[in-house]
């Protein structure tokens, strides 16, 4: 076998360039993710389900940083863009339904595994649709600041509310609501709800509320930290009710966008068949020959 000479341009095409730091620190976050919720299927199975929902917050909180991290320093690559979908359908899709399957669904036989199988299932689907969409030429401007269908992360999250109110103290319901429940998490994540994103809200803060903010923020993480499953409890029943007013949104905005395009429709109607049209101050030729004299 021949050695490669690096000298020539052959070589030189083999060798892999060297990849900036920036761009491995939002995939190394993603993979903490992965082991978040890879963790919380072995704490589920261990009979550890309020160490599991932890593990699969600390995931979703993962999801939301590894994104804004990569815009943050220019680390967004294809790869990345992958990984992050490979994340999201097992600690979203599979992880939750896992758990609910080994926390009550089980009694069901069948019929709970077909349940937590349709979960995941559906947050499998939820994230392709996303990838192939993401790109949309067709897409108006204005659904850039809404979801098709509930995200995957925010599906994991309200489809766990069951357990949260057993954490509560709340009587257990019974095991055919609890699947109709994720069923019907799995419905939104696949439906063609308009859900409000927020990822076009402007994130500066003016000055004299940069403290506020801090504080803020401090006291959500201590009320988060203090009454966790109070504060998912309440916030997964307000995400759900949320829910309408993004679909009322949504039709709105495209009404407003219907009505802003059809006088420019019309003006190009019009402008069209006068094209076409003859001049009205202009008179046909006579092609009668003159009278002779």
């Amino acid at each position: 076998m021949v050695p490669l000479d690096y000298r020539t341009p052959e070589g030189r095409r083999r060798r892999f360039r060297p990849i900036p730091v920036r761009m491995l620190v939002p995939n190394v976050i993603t993979l903490l993710a992965i082991c978040a919720g890879l963790t919380a299927i072995r704490l589920a199975v261990e009979g550890k389900m309020e160490w599991a929902v932890a593990a699969i917050v600390f995931a979703a909180v993962l999801d939301g940083v590894d994104g804004r991290v990569a815009r943050l320093i220019k680390g967004q690559s294809k790869f990345g863009a992958e990984l992050d979908s490979l994340a999201d359908f097992v600690n979203f899709g599979v992880v939750p339904g896992l758990i609910l399957y080994f926390w009550q669904l089980h009694e069901l036989g069948n019929g709970g595994w077909i349940a937590a199988m349709v979960f995941a299932i559906s947050g499998g689907l939820r994230l392709a649709r996303f990838n192939a969409t993401m790109d949309d030429p067709n897409k108006p401007a204005y659904a850039a600041n809404y979801f098709t269908g509930v995200p995957a992360p925010a599906g994991a999250v309200t489809a766990l509310l069951p357990l949260y109110l057993a954490f509560l103290g709340v009587a257990k319901p019974p095991a055919t609501l609890t699947a109709a429940y994720t069923l019907l998490i799995a419905f939104l994540m696949v439906s063609r709800l308009p859900v409000f994103s927020g990822k076009q809200v402007r994130m500066r803060v003016p000055p004299e509320m940069v403290l506020p903010v801090f504080v803020s923020v401090i006291f959500f993480i201590a009320i988060l930290v203090g009454y966790p499953w109070h504060v998912l409890s309440v916030g997964s029943v307000l995400y759900l009710a949320s829910l309408p007013l993004g679909w009322k949104s949504y039709k709105d905005q495209e009404r407003a966008a219907a009505v802003q395009a059809a006088p420019a429709a019309e003006a190009d109607v019009t402008g069209t068949a006068s094209d076409f049209a003859a001049p009205a101050s202009e008179t046909p030729p006579d092609e009668r020959p003159e009278r002779l004299h």
